[in-house]
């Protein structure tokens, strides 16, 4: 196996994982609506996620690990992304913002204010910012 193909599947490996992590927010209300599989069909695209993994990872969501990127700016990409599956998710209940926030502190982020960050991540979500706008401003509040 050459070096291309290791890096190749550690990558593949992090964006299933990623996406069992988005699969598990969207399966906290025990079901995936409408919205959340038009979600998720174009998540899996982008992640390169094909066919038969994204089945699988359906049926076995909680098998997959929450691995944390290395560098701020990538978990403030997979934060945007949950953010705006939960909010897909009409979060009005405590359930999804308390998954939110677990997935939260499996990313990386300071468990001391993770109900600040997900708050933030979910206002921003609502405002519907895109992923640049997102960034700087979950980047301004650190400030």
């Amino acid at each position: 196996m050459s070096i291309s193909d290791l890096f190749e599947s550690g990558f593949k490996k992090r964006n299933q994982d990623h996406f069992a992590a988005i699969v598990r927010v969207a399966m906290s209300d025990g079901v995936i609506d409408d919205q959340e599989k038009a979600f998720l069909d174009r998540l899996a695209t982008r992640l390169d996620v094909n066919e038969d993994d994204y089945k699988e990872i359906l049926k076995d969501y909680k098998s997959h690990p929450i691995n944390p990127p290395t560098s701020y700016d990538e978990r403030l990409e997979r934060l945007y992304d949950l953010a705006r599956m939960v909010w897909i998710d009409d979060i009005e209940g405590p359930n999804q913002h308390w998954l939110l926030e677990k997935i939260c502190v499996g990313l990386g982020f300071n468990s001391d204010n993770v109900k600040y960050i997900a708050d933030k991540a979910l206002a921003l979500a609502y405002n519907k910012v895109d992923l640049d706008e997102f960034t700087l401003q979950m980047k301004k509040m650190n400030q």
